[in-house]
């Protein structure tokens, strides 16, 4: 979730297994850096099973069936959430998530061609100018949200760690919260804006800790814990719901 540079991955092809009765299809890919065979479920790609470059296919099966009850678990976990609709129209009373929270929508639609998003205590108003579509418009405000919370984290956290960084991004990656470059350059995931402060500041923190160990170490991981102690159960946040914040949110 937080590599620095993305693995260079061959696919092989898409196979099939029957795990418990149950038919499991899942994406085979080749990698020259993995050293182990690495599973990775998620609600876009379903089951991609990682192997080395040299591993042989033909062992594969055991494997899969001595992990089949972790991966019935983790798909029916993201196949029993509803994927997002392209365009469902909100209405007052529909609920978001930001930082955590619940926030109330209350829409309005405007008379003249202008569109904002207003946040006021716990409600969001959305006025909609004409042929405005809401999802992209929310979509905006969330990026927006979180480059402006991020970045002021980033620069509030960095002289603590001791470092600085180059540029400073907001993407929309699919399997990453956050990265820190070679170049020493930030990016984060617009979607962590949904989860909680603590959460967000986790993924500062680890990404700021690259830029003084470039690697997942021993050293690396004691620089996070000296500045958040309880990293070990706010990163098993992001792990519980990664699933929502992925199809998050539903417009």
């Amino acid at each position: 979730m937080f590599l620095k540079t993305r693995p260079t991955l061959a696919t092989v092809g898409k196979r099939s297994l029957a795990l418990a009765g149950q038919k499991v299809l899942y994406t085979i890919k080749r990698s020259g850096r993995a050293r182990h065979v690495r599973l990775e479920v998620r609600p876009e790609t379903g089951l991609t099973v990682v192997v080395p470059s040299t591993y042989e296919l033909n062992a594969l099966p055991g494997v899969l069936q001595k992990k089949a009850q972790w991966i019935l678990q983790k798909l029916a976990k993201y196949t029993q959430i509803p994927p997002p609709a392209d365009d469902k129209e909100l209405k007052d009373s529909d609920s978001i998530p930001y930082l955590g929270s619940a926030l109330k929508v209350v829409t309005r639609r405007g008379r003249e061609d202008v569109s904002s998003v207003r946040l006021e205590a716990n409600s969001l108003v959305v006025t909609l100018g004409p042929g405005v579509r809401a999802g992209l418009l929310l979509e905006q405000w969330y990026r927006i949200q979180a480059s402006r919370l991020l970045r002021q984290r980033a620069d509030e956290l960095a002289p603590r760690l001791g470092v600085s960084f180059n540029r400073f991004l907001i993407r929309g990656q699919k399997t990453r919260w956050g990265s820190c470059s070679n170049k020493r350059n930030l990016s984060f995931n617009w979607k962590l804006i949904l989860a909680p402060q603590p959460v967000i500041d986790y993924v500062v923190i680890h990404e700021l800790a690259h830029l003084r160990e470039m690697n997942h170490s021993k050293a690396f991981w004691q620089l996070v814990a000296q500045y958040c102690p309880d990293w070990q159960g706010r990163k098993q946040w992001l792990k519980d719901h990664e699933a929502e914040l992925a199809v998050l949110p539903a417009f």
